[in-house]
């Protein structure tokens, strides 16, 4: 019997296929932050995982977003329905869906990032954040063509996120330090996959740096020094 073959094998396998390749930021970006939110990012419940690093990190895009007026996007989940019902059949995937009831604690934003009065929060109901919800006409009216990715899970609404960013013509740039998940292994196999096939993985200073200079260079400045 043959051992499984590592991300490492696989990234040789993939590359000699062709596979990641860089789609590339274009000129209008806009930051979304997926479900920081405390049934979400507070450990002690069933749904939720130490997001600690992943908030701090994605709080220094928040902050270079706002510093160039970029659109930063929160979403969040929520069910207002008796029984769920508004959550269909996903709801029978998981018995922590009772800690998203509209109106508890649980569907409120982590006290922590650094959200502003001009943000917008965006109701969703399932894990992608353009599925049920007018994210692609808030995004398509202020010409949007970039989506900087941030938040929880990697594996879940992240990733359905980017892979719908995609195929709606919007170039999904994730933030890799500032997306967490539950599990480990589950992150670092969608952040490689999603790398492959369908947005561009990149540290938040590649991007904080991408995002300084271009704006820079929208006003004949140099970059600032960080």
């Amino acid at each position: 019997m043959t051992d499984r073959p590592s991300l490492q094998d696989d990234a040789a396998f993939f590359a000699a296929r062709g596979f990641g390749q860089k789609i590339g930021f274009g000129d209008r970006p806009a930051l979304i932050v997926i479900d920081y939110m405390k049934a979400f990012t507070d450990d002690t419940m069933p749904l939720g995982a130490n997001l600690d690093r992943e908030i701090a990190e994605t709080n220094r895009l928040i902050d270079a977003a706002h510093r160039h007026n970029i659109p930063v996007i929160f979403t969040v989940v929520a069910y207002d329905e008796d029984g769920f019902k508004d959550a269909g059949l996903w709801a029978l995937k998981q018995k922590g869906v009772h800690t998203l009831k509209a109106g508890t604690d649980g569907v409120t934003l982590d006290p922590r990032v650094h959200r502003e009065p001009r943000d917008i929060v965006l109701l969703k109901k399932y894990a992608s954040s353009f599925y049920g919800t007018d994210l692609i006409s808030r995004l398509n009216s202020r010409h949007i063509d970039t989506l900087i990715v941030t938040g929880c899970t990697t594996s879940g609404c992240v990733r359905a996120t980017s892979v719908d960013a995609v195929q709606m013509g919007i170039r999904p740039i994730i933030a890799r330090e500032a997306v967490g998940d539950r599990s480990r292994a589950a992150h670092e196999q969608s952040l490689f996959d999603l790398d492959q096939k369908y947005a561009d993985v990149l540290s938040v200073d590649e991007i904080i740096t991408h995002i300084d200079a271009h704006y820079a260079k929208q006003h004949n400045q140099p970059p600032r020094a960080r």
